[in-house]
């Protein structure tokens, strides 16, 4: 179903505040890179704001360190797919406190990757009515599917998200050439591992086609 931006927005809101598990509820906004993941959290957030407490957080908080991210190589996918994260971190740090029977004292990062170093960031405690919105890839993997109070994956063709990389990425890598290369030789391939094994669409409770962010294509809906 072919919806306007302020639709999805307005459904996906009304959807989670419909959710009332009794905790804070946390949600995954899963997808390729270049997806539009932390855009649409960050919408959500905004959103939400008005009437809920939210909390905002990202898996990129939750890296392993760089000589854990790059043992299997600089451009490997399978190094992408099973090192560039600590799952440990978020669910101890960030997703069971705000479970079932977690305390609520919570903190949205652990390591900063761009300095290689466990971050100093002091826990919080959430309140108890909150939403936990988490933008990220590879969240409906088989450590973290079940944590999800609700999950969305937003869906891009390959070669939008490479697009979507050459504007964004360029000063990340430092030259357009490095951006397609690391695309095409370690995040796609490392996006086809996911699939393969978690199958993210068919674990996730809502799948958005974002290839237009403007007018985006929600193929599945609870």
């Amino acid at each position: 179903m072919l919806v306007q931006r302020a639709e999805l927005v307005g459904g996906l809101v009304a959807l989670i505040l419909s959710m009332r598990p009794g905790r804070v509820l946390r949600v995954a906004v899963d997808g390729p890179d270049a997806a539009g993941k932390s855009t649409l959290v960050a919408e959500l957030g905004q959103r939400l704001s008005v009437t809920r407490n939210t909390i905002q957080a990202s898996v990129d908080g939750f890296h392993q360190p760089r000589a854990v991210r790059r043992r299997r190589g600089e451009l490997s996918p399978e190094g992408y797919y099973h090192d560039s994260f600590d799952h440990v971190a978020l669910r101890d740090s960030l997703l069971d406190p705000l479970g079932p029977g977690g305390n609520r004292h919570y903190r949205t990062a652990s390591y900063d990757h761009r300095a290689d170093t466990a971050t100093e960031r002091q826990f919080q405690v959430a309140p108890d009515d909150a939403v936990l919105l988490v933008d990220g890839v590879f969240l409906l993997r088989p450590e973290l599917r079940e944590h999800w109070d609700l999950s969305i994956y937003l869906e891009v063709a390959p070669a939008e998200s490479i697009r979507r990389a050459l504007v964004r990425d360029v000063e990340l890598f430092g030259a357009v050439e490095a951006v397609r290369e690391r695309y095409l030789a370690r995040y796609l391939p490392g996006q086809q591992l996911y699939r393969d094994e978690a199958a993210p669409t068919r674990r996730a409770d809502v799948v958005v086609d974002n290839n237009d962010p403007s007018a985006p294509r929600v193929l599945k809906w609870p």
